[in-house]
């Protein structure tokens, strides 16, 4: 299922994405008021909105409204540094060291933006782009194993890990040129975990104004996903509703010769195979 968070003129709204368009959750007898219900609500939540699903009619035209940041009430956005290999390569190529383990940082929940809402840089110089899988953690996860990983997993969405380069390494933990309002669109919905049988073989891309600058698949991941996990939850709890960027392939502004950073009328559009589309325009 795909599972959404929608705007047309009432407010954020949860919704049950179709082909024939969208289910306003919130409208259904037994519906649900926000998607973070859904994710804390576990499997018979699923099994409910799966009922809705069968039973319910369409009430918008996905056209005819504003999609959001597929998640609401997120307690930790992270994201892991360098999980490509040839990343890791053009990386090394500009001075970053290769980490000797893997590489975390946070984003701040404030950067979340929708899957088509603007990118603003801010005083940033030096704007990039990252095509990303993103996942939302739906059982909490503490001490999960690289076997018991993938039970913790609620969905998939797209994600593009926007960073202001310039102050990426004003703190060694990057969290200041990865954090910058409108630096975290996501969507364009969710994708339960049901849905995507491997998510480390899907095919990643990234455009900007068209020219394709990442083109990659999710199984050349240094550290998998299940790896990720696994590490993260030994030092914390991941709770219900985190949000985990998965890393991103060569390809970024910073890495190319001479760098090309984005500038204002941009756009940048970034797919991932099963899951969909998101696409913003640098404004300024």
């Amino acid at each position: 299922m795909k599972l959404a968070r929608f705007d047309a003129g009432r407010g954020p709204r949860p919704a049950l994405v179709r082909v024939d368009g969208i289910v306003d959750l919130q409208e259904q007898p037994g519906g649900f008021d926000s998607i973070a219900a859904i994710v804390t609500g576990g499997a018979a939540a699923l099994d409910r909105v799966r009922q809705l699903d069968a039973a319910a009619l369409v009430t918008h035209e996905i056209g005819g409204v504003r999609l959001l940041a597929p998640v609401e009430r997120v307690g930790k956005y992270l994201a892991i540094g360098m999980n490509y290999c040839k990343h890791l390569a053009e990386a090394e190529r500009i001075g970053v060291p290769a980490p000797k383990q893997q590489l975390w940082f946070n984003k701040q929940t404030s950067c979340i933006s929708g899957p088509y809402d603007p990118i603003d840089p801010g005083v940033t110089e030096k704007l990039d782009y990252e095509v990303e899988l993103g996942l939302v953690i739906g059982k909490p996860a503490k001490y999960a194993t690289e076997e018991t990983a993938r039970e913790h997993i609620f969905g998939y969405f797209v994600a593009n890990d926007v960073s202001a380069r310039d102050w990426q390494f004003h703190s060694p933990t990057f969290t200041l040129g990865k954090s910058f309002d409108s630096h975290g669109p996501i969507g364009p919905w969710i994708v339960t975990a049901d849905e995507i049988a491997d998510p480390h073989a899907l095919d990643l891309h990234c455009y900007v104004n068209g020219e394709i600058r990442q083109s990659s698949n999710t199984r050349e991941m240094i550290h998998n996903i299940y790896e990720q996990i696994a590490y993260l939850s030994t030092a914390f709890t991941l709770e219900s509703g985190d949000l985990i960027a998965t890393g991103t392939p060569e390809g970024v502004g910073v890495g190319m010769i001479p760098p090309v950073f984005l500038r204002p009328g941009d756009r940048v559009r970034c797919e991932i195979d099963n899951i969909g589309v998101i696409e913003n325009r640098v404004i300024g």
